[in-house]
């Protein structure tokens, strides 16, 4: 096999020894490099990938439309390609940022006293624009929802997804709450369905938890891609339990990503929305619906088995099945990343300085944070203890 279609190089019973810092380090960057690779082939199909660039893309690749990105699609005016991140890492730093700012657990108050005003007051370098700009005027409508009903229609945070596009925009960026979670899948499913709130209603809520679940068990030490799979499944629920169940099925038959490509899309096509054209969704696309679920996340869970962990085999898959790819290899990168998978350092460096971002800072940032939280979380926990033992509840742990 060639290097980019190799299996995992974990032991088969997981990495026992990946500290938490190497964890949130591969989550992170390996996030940003699966959307950096992604980017320039997104909305497309496998076939026309293979059509344009003469075969399945390896590595860091131009624009789809060459020098012609700024005007070959209006409604996108970006440079996506050349190693340029996307609104999904755009985001996953801001909420970052949050999580530095308020040092403990999240809310969806906290998406509106904190996440918003940093996307709406703060220019910052943004690739895809080449230049200083608002992340807001960078991020996908379904993002500047966040503005609208939060800043300008003062909606209650915990309400404020309902209405908005059901899609991928929560999950996308839910990494970091399940780092700040590490190892603990249901206490990080919890506290992303309340960020997400803010944000969106229905699977696409429920694929927010749900990654930010995987996330925190590819963190927990013997964690494998079956393990991050059951742990997904026993917290997941309707059609997004449902599309997972199916696209692993389906790619436990599978050897390679290149075998996985056609029966993982049939697999998950049943609970997708958005229809066969990507690019033109059917009249049900991205309507609430607990029958149905977003493609991005059970296509990464499939592409993390193909691959057996191994962060570049599942993020070249997750990258040539094409449609939203940017934010199926932010997903599969960020679960090979906190499996403990290596994230090849070329690829790191040169999306780092094509997106002239420090992709590493964040991770230093949220791995003090998480450790800040559950050293308070130890002590809420014993003050419970004590408060319930005291009422002749139980005793205390030792």
């Amino acid at each position: 096999m060639r290097d980019d279609m190799t299996t995992a190089t974990a032991p088969p019973g997981g990495d026992m020894t990946t500290p938490l810092d190497e964890r949130v380090t591969g989550a992170l960057v390996g996030a940003a490099v699966g959307d950096a690779l992604g980017g320039p082939v997104e909305g497309y199909s496998p076939e026309q990938i293979l059509e344009r660039h003469g075969g399945r893309v390896h590595g860091i690749v131009g624009p789809w439309n060459g020098d012609a990105w700024r005007t070959a699609r209006p409604l996108a005016p970006y440079h996506k390609g050349d190693g340029h991140v996307t609104d999904d890492t755009l985001m996953t730093h801001a909420l970052v940022r949050v999580y530095d700012t308020v040092r403990d657990h999240l809310d969806a108050y906290a998406v509106a006293e904190h996440l918003v005003p940093d996307l709406m007051t703060r220019t910052r370098w943004i690739p895809e624009l080449e230049a200083e700009a608002l992340p807001l005027q960078r991020v996908f409508l379904a993002e500047k929802w966040l503005a609208a009903r939060l800043h300008y229609g003062h909606v209650d945070p915990r309400e404020a997804g309902t209405g908005n596009i059901v899609n991928c925009g929560a999950a996308m960026y839910m990494a970091p709450v399940g780092l700040v979670n590490a190892a603990n899948p249901a206490a990080a499913y919890a506290e992303a369905l309340d960020v997400a709130g803010a944000h969106q209603s229905s699977y696409g809520r429920e694929a927010a938890g749900v990654l930010a679940a995987a996330v925190a068990a590819a963190c927990a030490p013997g964690a494998t891609p079956d393990s991050v799979v059951a742990a997904a499944l026993a917290l997941a629920k309707d059609g997004t339990r449902a599309a997972i169940e199916a696209v692993c099925e389906a790619a436990a038959r599978c050897s390679d990503f290149e075998s996985a490509l056609g029966p993982l899309r049939e697999a998950v096509a049943p609970y997708d929305t958005v229809g066969p054209d990507y690019r033109a969704p059917s009249l049900g696309a991205r309507r609430p619906s607990r029958l149905h679920a977003i493609e991005e996340l059970p296509v990464a869970l499939g592409m993390l088995l193909v691959s057996g962990g191994d962060f570049r085999h599942a993020v070249l898959g997750a990258v040539n099945y094409g449609r939203d790819c940017d934010s199926i290899a932010t997903m599969a990168g960020a679960l090979a990343g906190a499996l403990g998978s290596p994230v090849p350092e070329d690829w790191a460096k040169a999306v780092a300085e094509a997106s002239r971002l420090d992709l590493w800072a964040p991770a230093a940032t949220l791995t003090a944070v998480a450790r800040e939280v559950f050293a308070r979380d130890v002590r809420r926990r014993r003050a419970h203890e004590e408060a319930f033992a005291a009422i002749g509840g139980a005793g205390c742990s030792g």
